[in-house]
C-alpha cells in the first residue's frame, strides 16, 4: 500500500525535500503526496519521475494526489550525469533574478537585459544552464521581448529552469511559454554542479 505524504500548504522546495527524505528513508516503492499547487503538483510529478517512479496525478478539489509507484523497492538512484568527453569546458549557469540590469532608469535597464539575453549564445557550448527566478520569470511568460531568443536557446539544447513558487507568486503559472517550472532545489543543485555561476 502506498505511503501517504500531505504536503498541502508548504512552500517549495518543502514538498521535494519531503518527498526525497521519506523515499529514501523508508525506501519505498510507491508514494502517494498531497499538494495544492500547481507548481507543486509539477516539481513533485518531476522528481519522482528522476528516481524512476511511474507517476500519475489525481485532482481532488484544489488538491493534486501524485501517485509514484517502481517496480522493486530500494534505494533512490541519483540522477543520470551525462558524460563530459571535453574536460575542459565549462559550465556556465547564469541566474535572472530581474527584468532589467542596473538601476536608474528603467527603460534603460530593461533594454540592455534583452541586449544581455540575446548575447548569451555568445558563451557557446559553455553556456549550461538559464535559471529565472523573482521578477525574471516574467520574462518567459507570453508577451516577453526575449521570448523567441529563449525558445531558440531551448530548441538548441539548453535547460531553462523557471522558479515555479515564483510564478506562483506572480500569477503567472498558466503563461509560461518556455523552460522547466522547477523548484528551489533543482536551482541549488544546479548551482552546485556548475563550474560557474553569474548573476543578473
Amino acid at each position: 500500500m502506498a505511503r501517504q505524504l500531505d504536503c498541502r500548504g508548504l512552500a517549495c522546495p518543502a514538498p521535494v525535500l519531503r518527498t526525497k527524505q521519506m523515499i529514501e528513508k523508508d525506501k519505498l516503492s510507491e508514494i502517494n503526496v498531497i499538494v495544492d499547487n500547481q507548481a507543486a503538483k509539477e516539481n513533485i510529478s518531476r522528481f519522482l519521475g528522476s528516481r524512476e517512479f511511474e507517476v500519475s496525478v489525481e485532482q481532488k478539489g484544489p488538491d493534486f494526489y501524485v501517485t509514484g509507484k517502481r517496480e522493486t523497492e530500494g534505494s533512490a538512484p541519483e540522477p543520470p550525469v551525462a558524460p563530459h568527453p571535453d574536460s575542459e569546458k565549462k559550465k556556465i549557469l547564469v541566474m535572472i533574478a530581474t527584468d532589467r540590469m542596473g538601476f536608474g532608469d528603467d527603460d534603460l535597464g530593461k533594454k540592455l537585459l534583452v541586449n544581455f539575453i540575446k548575447t548569451l549564445k555568445e558563451m557557446g557550448d559553455e553556456l549550461w544552464r538559464l535559471v529565472f527566478v523573482n521578477n525574471g520569470v516574467k520574462l518567459t511568460i507570453a508577451g516577453s521581448e526575449v521570448l523567441d531568443v529563449l525558445k531558440e536557446y531551448e530548441n538548441d539544447g539548453l535547460a531553462i529552469l523557471v522558479c515555479g513558487t515564483c510564478l506562483g507568486h506572480f500569477n503567472l503559472l498558466d503563461r509560461k511559454e518556455v523552460g522547466e517550472t522547477t523548484n528551489m532545489l533543482d536551482i541549488v543543485t544546479a548551482m552546485q554542479l556548475a563550474d560557474k555561476v553569474i548573476n543578473v
